[in-house]
């Protein structure tokens, strides 16, 4: 069970997990993230630190300090509990001004945004001892680790975690920190933004969970942002394939990497509101139900990349050199379209774009597009159903289309339109795929 940052933000919130974790006796890892705006506000204390500006990071330290000492005491009723928290806490924020005094690195960075998800997890546990609801703290610094590559190493990681569940054979209720590990060179390292849906994909691989529930503010995945379209509707049942390409595409409900553990030992994944804990949510599982379009994603801050050469683009190895660029930067492509003269690709990841069309010029001329808005249409089969493509084609008459992406997935079609007309394109699809 993973419950998000919103989940547990507010003292109130964290007693409904407590609720909610405790509505059965059966055995469950309970994976928490920071405290909703907590991740934010050390990343900003890093990049004070990383600009030497040691007093704008004492003032932000201080500030989520002068947090933390408000919510414990609304969390916790009695004089032994709340003299834990302070402990806690004071602990977390002795060690932030400590950093004021050392030299910054990206090593110390990692440990300042680990602190999130520890202060978390320790302030839920002391509302559990409090409560005398049996629990044991497991610390995911102990058994979540990943490789040079940046990878988990889930056979380690199960190994690790399954030698510990067998110390506590009577215990029903784990609490551990979603996004936090261990690197190769045993540092305190992350799963990167939005990590805890992965740590919590990873722990129910390891174990082998019956389930990996979600836990966050809204009731499953919806056929559409509604933050932008009024009329949406969460989506009963996917398949892997369709949440992976949701996930990827922009649905912020999930984590792209989190789908793949649990595909691979066939673990159902369930979004779950913890404001509304009775209704349906959306299930994930390996079976695909039904055809045609089942929801939209829209993936912001992309960039496309267009390569022209009439002289080389049909020679032999062309594509392949022009993907080693890519592969050299360490830099993913997410859409790619060729003709007879020309290739593009788009990319959302910017670190080295200046290297990228530097060495691309070398093959032809290359124009580059930004704050272009990739639109992903998903559902089982879509690109395999009669007339879909021209459905979804007769919604978008209105908006210049950059790039279509067809074909490559059964449960995919994905367009590129300018960032200016994402909210109108995701709307007019909205009216246009979906009867009400």
């Amino acid at each position: 069970m993973k419950f998000g940052g919103t989940s547990v933000g507010k003292p109130e919130r964290m007693h409904q997990v407590k609720d909610l974790i405790t509505r059965d006796n059966q055995k469950k890892i309970v994976v928490l993230s920071a405290l909703s705006g907590t991740t934010n506000a050390l990343v900003g204390i890093g990049e004070a630190l990383a600009d030497a500006d040691k007093e704008l990071a004492k003032k932000r330290i201080d500030l989520l300090h002068a947090h933390y000492l408000i919510f414990y005491k609304d969390l916790l009723k009695s004089d032994s509990a709340r003299k834990k928290a302070e402990k806690i806490i004071a602990e977390h924020f002795e060690f932030l001004n400590i950093i004021l005094k050392i030299s910054f690195n990206e090593a110390i960075n990692r440990d300042i945004l680990a602190q999130g998800e520890l202060l978390s997890t320790k302030l839920f546990y002391t509302l559990l001892q409090e409560l005398d609801i049996p629990a044991v703290f497991l610390p995911a610094l102990d058994f979540m680790s990943i490789d040079e590559n940046h990878e988990p190493e889930l056979k380690k990681i199960s190994e690790k975690v399954k030698s510990i569940l067998k110390n506590y054979p009577e215990e029903s209720i784990f609490v551990t920190q979603g996004y936090i590990c261990k690197n190769h060179r045993n540092e305190v390292d992350n799963l990167k933004r939005g990590g805890s849906d992965y740590s919590a994909s990873l722990i129910g691989a390891a174990i082998n969970a019956e389930v990996v529930e979600i836990w966050t503010d809204i009731d499953g995945m919806h056929n559409n942002d509604p933050r932008i379209v009024d009329q949406t509707r969460p989506i009963a049942q996917l398949s892997f394939d369709e949440a992976a390409e949701l996930a990827y595409f922009g649905a912020k409900i999930l984590h792209p990497a989190s789908i793949w553990p649990a595909q691979q030992y066939n673990i159902p994944v369930k979004l779950l509101n913890t404001m509304e804990p009775d209704a349906i949510g959306t299930t994930i599982t390996a079976k695909e139900q039904g055809t045609g379009v089942k929801a939209l994603a829209a993936k912001d801050g992309i960039t496309a990349i267009k390569i022209k050469s009439s002289r080389m683009l049909l020679a032999y190895g062309f594509l392949r050199k022009v993907f080693e660029v890519f592969e050299k930067y360490k830099t993913s492509i997410d859409m790619i379209t060729t003709s007879e003269v020309a290739v593009s690709v788009t990319i959302d990841d910017l670190s080295h774009l200046k290297e990228i069309i530097r060495e691309l010029e070398a093959y032809g001329s290359v124009e580059v597009d930004q704050n272009q808005t990739i639109i992903s249409i998903v559902g089982n089969l879509i690109a395999e159903s009669k007339g879909s493509v021209a459905q979804i084609m007769n919604c978008l008459t209105d908006y210049p289309v950059r790039m279509v992406s067809y074909g490559g997935s059964r449960h995919n079609v994905s367009l590129l339109v300018d960032a200016q007309y994402k909210n109108a394109a995701l709307q007019s699809l909205n009216s246009g795929l979906f009867e009400w």
